[in-house]
């Protein structure tokens, strides 16, 4: 007698809920409670901290770090154990040494389809020639875009200018040197290659984005294909998932997006208490999902920037609540809505710490602010 081999379906992944996601993700972002690791160890496992402005990572590390200080992070940069670079989402980040090496040879894509955008001004431009002169001027002596501009000009005079200086921006990896970044002190941009400004090679092109994948789950998970394609800048990411499946747990979130995840990653539960926390502006916890309602509710969408403007922002109970900034001798928070007394205790309290560390011994009063429309 035959038998038939009857297939078997597995059974359906579990779903979480928006409170459940929310409470992984600060997990992994280290805004549950503050973690003792150092600035170094927190930037590489964050893969970077967006960092358009100089300040944004210092405030970024002060609300995840215990016995955090600025000069945690101006120290490692000094020493050009970290530093600033074009990556992710074609903006700058602040990363590792080790990161910035191995991260920008991976999103090479993406800057080679903003470079498309210029094509226009580059008519008659050898490329590889345009990066090879690039290189040799930067590496000769670091310089602004405007003399990286001027010095490309004279070799093709009649190309855009700014299209000379994103063509090399995109060809090589330029990182903004010190004294740029570091707290407490002025610098304009100022560019050098990767490599030179470290004292070694560039990591190749990976084969795959393997290993990034895993480390975007543990920084950012559980999270889709898409969410992570969101916080790259890049496309055609489902492959490496598809390949990396067997090594991974999958769920869903309540729209029925399949979610991955690495086995072991923390998952607290929904009703985890998540204490109030100051991030700065462009802080990569609220632009590396394409799915935001995890930390931004629907309501509030689109409150936390205007135009090309990026605020600071209010994290309560996890999720986005208001906005903050600093007004000459005072500490404004805007919420979007009531808070209770013992929230606002709570919030003011939070408040008092970051100024104790940011700002040590200059005296801030803390109110209550009118939401900006």
């Amino acid at each position: 007698m035959t038998r038939t081999k009857r297939s078997v379906t597995p059974p359906p992944a579990p779903v979480l809920g928006t409170r459940a996601l929310n409470r992984a993700t600060l997990e992994r972002q280290l805004l549950l409670r503050r973690s003792p690791v150092s600035a170094g160890e927190a930037v590489g496992h964050l893969l970077g901290l967006q960092a358009q402005n100089v300040k944004p990572p210092y405030y970024a590390l002060a609300a995840r770090l215990d016995g955090f200080t600025p000069q945690a992070l101006s120290r490692p940069m000094a020493a050009r154990e970290m530093v600033r670079i074009v990556t992710m989402r074609s903006t700058i980040h602040t990363h590792t040494a080790r990161d910035c090496l191995t991260l920008r040879p991976l999103v090479q894509p993406a800057r080679d389809r903003e470079l498309n955008q210029f094509r226009g001004g580059l008519t008659g431009v050898d490329l590889d020639r345009l990066a090879a002169l690039a290189r040799e001027l930067v590496e000769a002596e670091p310089r602004t875009m405007r003399q990286l501009r001027e010095a490309l000009l004279t070799e093709w005079p009649d190309a855009d200018p700014q299209a000379l200086a994103v063509a090399a921006r995109c060809r090589l990896p330029l990182v903004q040197t010190t004294p740029r970044g570091l707290w407490g002190q002025s610098g304009q941009v100022v560019l050098t290659t990767a490599e030179h400004w470290l004292g070694r090679p560039a990591a190749p092109s990976p084969a795959t984005p393997d290993t990034t994948v895993l480390r975007y789950l543990a920084a950012f998970g559980p999270a889709s294909v898409k969410d992570m394609q969101t916080w790259a800048g890049l496309t055609r990411l489902r492959e490496a998932f598809e390949r990396l499946r067997p090594r991974l747990v999958t769920f869903r979130d309540e729209s029925g997006t399949e979610l991955f995840d690495l086995p072991d990653a923390p998952r607290p539960g929904p009703d985890t208490p998540a204490p109030p926390r100051f991030l700065p502006e462009f802080d990569n916890l609220l632009l590396s999902h394409a799915d935001r309602t995890r930390v931004v509710p629907p309501e509030f969408r689109g409150r936390s920037w205007k135009g090309n403007v990026a605020y600071r922002v209010l994290l309560v109970d996890g999720f986005l609540a208001g906005l903050w900034r600093l007004d000459e001798q005072a500490l404004v928070i805007e919420p979007f809505g009531q808070l209770s007394g013992d929230r606002w205790d709570e919030v003011t309290e939070e408040g008092e710490r970051m100024l104790r560390v940011m700002h040590p011994g200059t005296a801030y009063d803390i109110r209550a602010g009118t939401v900006r429309g």
